[in-house]
């Protein structure tokens, strides 16, 4: 039998894998902590659906091994948008 935090821990897990977010874009659009997303998907998740699990670290693996690229786009976009006041 599940609890809500199991069931939370599948739903999160499933809004990552569906829409490839990361783990503060998935806890900003289910109204939860970063935190909070972080331990359902690295520490209860396995114990409950471990296959789902392994989905969840392939996203968020991709997620990390390209974060250095958004944090570029991200440093662009705010220096474009103080240099000529819009983007």
């Amino acid at each position: 039998m599940q609890n809500a935090m199991d069931i939370r821990a599948i739903s999160v897990a499933e809004y990552i894998i569906e829409h490839k977010s990361t783990v503060r874009k998935a806890g900003d659009e289910l109204g939860l902590s970063k935190s909070t997303v972080h331990n359902d998907v690295h520490n209860r998740l396995k114990y409950i659906d471990y296959s789902l699990y392994l989905k969840v670290q392939e996203v968020l693996d991709y997620n990390m091994s390209v974060r250095h690229i958004r944090g570029g786009e991200s440093t662009r976009k705010l220096y474009m948008q103080n240099k000529y006041g819009s983007v």
